[in-house]
């Protein structure tokens, strides 16, 4: 499977997931849970959704940005990598 496919189909299986937590946390109000177990999976949304986020922007750094030579193809990776630092 080919990279660009591969990432499709990973952010889309975390878009999933991540729907999916929503609709429980809907459940969860509904059903009265405790604000903190709220809190929790909201927090765990949040967290994927970076992690979507960081994955969207990967894609576009490699392959939407036009990159003429290996430098600036490094310094993509380099950008690259320090964002996913910063992001954490």
């Amino acid at each position: 499977m080919s990279g660009k496919l591969e990432m499709k189909k990973d952010t889309l299986n975390r878009l999933k997931r991540i729907e999916g937590q929503v609709k429980g946390i809907q459940r969860m109000i509904e059903n009265e849970a405790s604000c903190k177990e709220v809190l929790i999976q909201i927090a765990a949304i949040r967290s994927a959704i970076n992690k979507v986020g960081t994955l969207v922007f990967e894609n576009y750094a490699q392959n939407c940005v036009n990159t003429v030579d290996d430098k600036l193809t490094l310094e993509v990776e380099e950008l690259l990598s320090t964002l996913k630092l910063f992001i954490k």
